[in-house]
């Protein structure tokens, strides 16, 4: 449901941002906004989640970690460090950068 929502309110500030300069620098305002950088990284997290667990369900599709109900669970918790240490690299990237 955040990525259905956040995915409206990407487009609707690219195209704010491709609008004008003066409605690009009226989002880049915003983007300095510390509530709004939080809701951009929570977006992109559930994001870098939902990739890592499709890439699981993919794998679950060739017949890999569905023998029983504790391999479901153990590639689950996989799925969800995998997802966090993405997550911890990407917001390190982009602070870095």
């Amino acid at each position: 449901m955040i990525l259905f929502f956040s995915i409206a309110v990407f487009l609707w500030l690219l195209e704010g941002s491709l609008a004008s300069e003066q409605s690009f620098n009226g989002i880049k305002t915003l983007f300095a906004n510390p509530l709004c950088q939080f809701v951009v990284w929570a977006s992109l997290a559930a994001l870098g989640y939902h990739a890592v667990a499709g890439i699981r369900h993919l794998i679950m599709d060739f017949g890999f970690g569905e023998e029983s109900f504790e391999s479901g669970r153990a590639t689950a918790w996989v799925a969800l460090v995998v997802a966090v240490v993405v997550i911890a690299l990407v917001t390190g990237w982009v602070y870095l950068w």
